[in-house]
């Protein structure tokens, strides 16, 4: 299901204006280390999917998106005055798993192929203090 030229415009300009408005107007502190990587607006224009990526573990990402929540009303008044549109469309807040999906990837694909890096071998050191090297005896 692809997007119209219309809604395709109305989605980078949402990217845009949450974007901007969560690096330098939103004020709650549960809304940090966060990056908007997509939009997608429905057909209808009713909705708009604001996909974002997040720094930290499940429960500050789990925070961020209340907080984006709870900015909804701001965040479309915002796209309100640089949209020139009959309705704004409601916003709906999606972690994007795409960056977690690509480490993990990565660090399956270092295993496999036995390409290590710093950060493996730093895995690697964590497993051996939680006792699998025991089955070596």
């Amino acid at each position: 299901m692809g997007m119209s030229r219309r809604t395709l415009k109305a989605a980078e300009a949402i990217r845009q204006v949450v974007g901007m408005a969560i690096l330098t107007e939103i004020q709650d502190p549960r809304v940090r280390d966060v990056t908007v990587v997509r939009v997608e607006v429905s057909g209808d224009m009713q909705t708009a999917k604001v996909y974002v990526s997040v720094m930290g573990n499940d429960a500050k990402q789990n925070l961020c998106i209340k907080g984006l929540k709870s900015c909804a009303g701001f965040l479309q008044s915002r796209i309100s005055k640089r949209l020139e549109m009959r309705y704004v469309p409601h916003l709906q807040f999606i972690l994007d798993q795409g960056v977690k999906n690509q480490l993990l990837i990565s660090k399956m694909l270092d295993a496999e192929f036995g390409h290590t890096t710093v950060e493996d071998e730093h895995a690697e050191d964590e497993h051996d203090e939680d006792g699998y090297e025991e089955e070596d005896e």
